[in-house]
């Protein structure tokens, strides 16, 4: 489980652009039963550690005694969420997510979260944009059950919960069938090397529809040697995927505090890639794409500027001189070895586009 650094500069700190929430039995329910009843109280949680197929999860109630509460996966911080507002965000690198998602068109998304724990990002998909079909991928079976116990989450098919490995899952979904991929995996503190590869982006893009958006978070300290590759890796894939010219086969971007960018601490990065709207199609599309996410545009640059711990968006040539010289991360001759027990995932996914037989939640039927 990757540590989260985050942005806490305000108890009610959100990118959201949706009024909180309403706590309450009706409110919890949602349209039509949209969500599974979850605890309304801290009080309602289980205060003891909690044995899960990975390690232990334990829930520690935010101290100024609000509805807030971190998930400890393994003793690391995994998840923030607030009981009574699924649109409230506290680590920083998930604000800079929201950014990026706000800047697509309106409407509901068809949203892949590789690495659930708390299910804190899918969440606030959903309270930002109704009606969203997300699918969440995490390791840790037990863990996915006790989530759905804890949360008021969505239900599928709005929100399905499958454990597995990141990469697997991911191989078993149809192609151009999300609008959005999310990458929150890690092994703790390290994101496993199998989900960092060229052909792992390139998987990620054929689940992509043309201008969809593949959000990575990027846990490294300086020199940046981690992120700087996985910046490589993206521009490799894309390039590979389509055409050489930028427009045609996407674009890749990176947020960050510009301490981080400087080399001053460990902490967390978020790479953006953007499958080009012209990008040759690997399979039938359901629906409309997203307009394509112009990473160039200034009102990203300056929303991203604007949040409560101020960031920075690399572009272009700046992008690329980030990478410098480093290589593309390639998997090694052989399968592709899954992540082993240790690793588990932070917050977020959906099935879209899932055949009848696949439509499940993450540990079998009836789990909603």
């Amino acid at each position: 489980m990757g540590r989260k650094t985050t942005g806490r500069s305000s108890r009610r700190t959100s990118a959201s652009t949706s009024p909180p929430t309403e706590t309450g039995p009706s409110s919890r329910r949602g349209r039509a039963g949209a969500r599974h009843q979850g605890a309304e109280s801290t009080r309602d949680l289980p205060t003891e550690e909690v044995r899960t197929s990975t390690g232990t999860a334990r829930l520690v109630p935010d101290p100024d005694g609000s509805t807030g509460v971190t998930l400890l996966v393994n003793g690391v911080p995994s998840s923030h969420l607030d009981l009574a507002d699924p649109g409230l965000l506290t680590f920083e690198y998930m604000q800079q997510m929201a950014a990026v998602l706000a800047a697509l068109p309106s409407g509901p998304l068809r949203v892949v979260h590789l690495g659930a724990a708390g299910c804190t990002f899918a969440r606030y998909v959903e309270h930002e944009r109704p009606d969203s079909r997300q699918v969440a991928v995490d390791l840790d079976a037990d863990l996915v059950t006790h989530v759905r116990e804890w949360f008021a989450l969505p239900r599928a098919p709005r929100l399905r919960l499958r454990a597995g490995d990141a990469r697997t899952e991911l191989a078993t979904l149809p192609d151009a069938s999300a609008d959005v991929v999310v990458r929150d995996v890690f092994a703790g503190d390290t994101t496993p090397e199998h989900v960092t590869t060229t052909g792992f982006v390139r998987e990620v893009l054929r689940v992509l529809r043309p201008g969809g958006v593949y959000l990575a978070n990027c846990a490294d300290r300086p020199p940046l040697a981690l992120v700087r590759a996985e910046v490589a890796t993206a521009v490799s894939a894309l390039v590979t995927d389509g055409a050489t010219d930028r427009g045609v086969w996407g674009d890749v971007g990176l947020i960050a505090e510009p301490g981080q960018l400087k080399g001053r601490r460990y902490g967390n990065l978020v790479l953006v890639a953007v499958r080009g709207a012209a990008a040759a199609s690997t399979g039938p599309s359901e629906g409309s794409a997203p307009a394509g996410l112009d990473l160039h545009d200034a009102t990203l640059a300056r929303a991203l500027r604007s949040l409560p711990v101020p960031a920075t968006l690399l572009t272009g040539e700046d992008v690329r001189r980030f990478a410098g010289t480093a290589a593309p991360l390639e998997d090694p001759p052989g399968p592709v070895p899954p992540a082993g027990p240790a690793s588990s995932s932070p917050d977020d996914a959906t099935r879209p586009g899932a055949r009848p037989e696949d439509e499940r939640d993450a540990v079998g039927p009836g789990k909603d």
